[in-house]
């Protein structure tokens, strides 16, 4: 049903920068240099004194570049907040970027120490370690560089930070204003965040949001993101005997509590993997633009399917980015007595399902969980908030236990939003290239409770390759995307909008 866009897909990757100057590849040199001081500073998002040593080193960067900085408090740790001097007649430009990375396992890398960023080329299947002083004779946009955070989120704070070096050598003059924040617990949730953007509101008050994370479309080209999905989890536990009992002795007489919530599960969805429970998909309707816009998104569901190895996709959607204009019901994980080596014959004590469902703007967190409550209720079980007592167990039949987690909201602004249309238009000139529209994806930051209380439309421009393996092994970040990203700051910073 897609277009491939094979041309696109055959020669981004090699001429995707073929204007790019002596100036912008002198950059690029500065940013892979200014990177690798950054990486080595540890970031684990567990460790408190590593995100200190990382704000110190940010605050550095910024004043030097004429930002004035300052810490804010949270209820964990502070945010680190930058701007320049403000200019009533122009808009201003809320920058998100976090500074916190994933934990690393060393031995799970192809290299000694994730925190020193090592240079590679492609070799075959796999990539090949090269001195950095290679660099030295050329810089080749296909070389990599690996380590943690290379991609998520230090590669685009250095591009940023570089842009502004490339505006002042040029003498370019800003188009709007610039206040930045960067998080350094994003990687745990960035729960103190709603509460801090209440407390520090008026400090960042702004006409628009930008927010500099994630991987670019697949297809390479330029991608701009107007939303994301929210989410929150459902633990749903059925009972059988008290405790693990002897399958020969009782089965067939003690109830099974995997049966019980196999078929409950069961219940919940088609063949066809649609939601059945009433009112589900109440409020969503996608008209005619919106389908054009969800079209026009090059994605190879041929591929996906090969990728994933699985022959026919479930039917929530035509196709796959309509499929994350709905709210989802997943099964994240199921548990009932012992498997494989451990099994035992028994009748097990309980089954529990783990459930997270995906929420788009139009459906309420709370309302969905209520709804599935009821239709769990509606399919003969006993719902309690709380492990059943004897007396329970021996009134009611079909028992089940369910917890509910959080809710973490979607947000997603606009497609006609004029501060899209400038990023648009910005990266299509920049680039000579289709901008890869997606109106909302399918995961979920947690950031979206801090963008719904500063009520402003924001946008995701994603800066780093697609493969870039975050949060895993080998994180790695493309030298192009490193020369795409201060392409991309200089021109939305100078471009005027219109």
């Amino acid at each position: 049903m897609k277009k491939k866009l094979l041309f696109g897909l055959l020669f981004c990757s090699y001429v995707l920068y073929p204007q790019d100057s002596t100036a912008i590849k002198s950059q690029v040199a500065e940013a892979i240099q200014d990177l690798r001081e950054f990486v080595a500073l540890p970031n684990d998002a567990l460790n408190p004194d590593d995100i200190d040593d990382n704000i110190i080193w940010l605050r550095k960067q910024f004043n030097a570049r004429g930002f004035n900085t300052t810490e804010l408090e949270t209820e964990n740790l502070p945010l680190l907040f930058a701007a320049l001097p403000m200019d009533d007649a122009k808009p201003t430009m809320l920058l998100y970027m976090h500074m916190d990375g994933q934990s690393v396992d060393p031995s799970k890398w192809d290299q000694p120490n994730p925190y020193q960023t090592v240079l590679k080329k492609p070799a075959g299947e796999a990539f090949k370690t090269i001195p950095f002083d290679t660099l030295d004779v050329d810089i080749n946009y296909d070389w990599r560089l690996f380590g943690r955070s290379t991609s998520d989120d230090k590669g685009p704070i250095i591009m940023f930070l570089n842009a502004i070096d490339l505006l002042k050598k040029e003498g370019k003059e800003l188009s709007v204003n610039i206040k930045v924040i960067l998080d350094g617990e994003e990687e745990r949730g960035s729960k103190p965040l709603p509460k801090a953007v209440k407390e520090y509101r008026e400090l960042l008050e702004a006409d628009f949001l930008l927010i500099a994370d994630g991987p670019s479309h697949p297809s390479a080209l330029p991608t701009i993101v107007y939303g994301c999905r929210g989410i929150t989890t459902l633990s749903i536990t059925a009972y059988g005997p008290a405790s693990p009992q002897h399958s020969g002795h009782y089965g067939n007489y003690a109830p099974n509590p995997g049966f019980h919530l196999a078929r409950l599960l069961a219940s919940m969805k088609d063949a066809q993997g649609k939601v059945v429970i009433p009112g589900y998909y109440d409020g969503i309707t996608l008209d005619e633009k919106v389908v054009t816009t969800l079209t026009k998104v090059p994605d190879d569901e041929q591929d996906i399917a090969a990728k994933l190895q699985f022959k026919t996709a479930e039917k929530v959607g035509g196709f796959y980015q309509e499929s994350l204009q709905y709210p989802s019901l997943n099964i994240r994980g199921l548990g009932s007595g012992w498997i494989g080596d451990q099994a035992r014959t028994i009748v097990p004590a309980s089954a529990t399902a783990e459930l997270d469902l995906r929420l788009v703007p139009e459906t309420d967190g709370n309302r969905l969980k209520k709804l599935v409550k009821e239709h769990i209720a509606k399919q003969g079980f006993h719902v309690l908030d709380h492990p059943p007592t004897k007396e329970e167990r021996l009134t009611h039949d079909n028992i089940v236990t369910i917890t509910e987690g959080t809710v973490t909201p979607a947000f997603r602004t606009d497609l006609d939003n004029p501060y899209g249309q400038f990023l648009v238009k910005t990266l299509t000139d920049t680039f000579e290239q289709e901008v890869v529209q997606i109106r909302i994806m399918g995961g979920t930051v947690p950031i979206a409770p801090f963008i719904n209380e500063l009520q402003l439309p924001a946008f995701i421009v994603p800066m780093v390759n697609a493969d870039n393996n975050q949060h895993s092994p080998n994180e790695n970040l493309k030298i192009a995307q490193l020369a795409y990203g201060i392409k991309a700051f200089y021109n939305v910073l100078s471009n005027e909008l219109e």
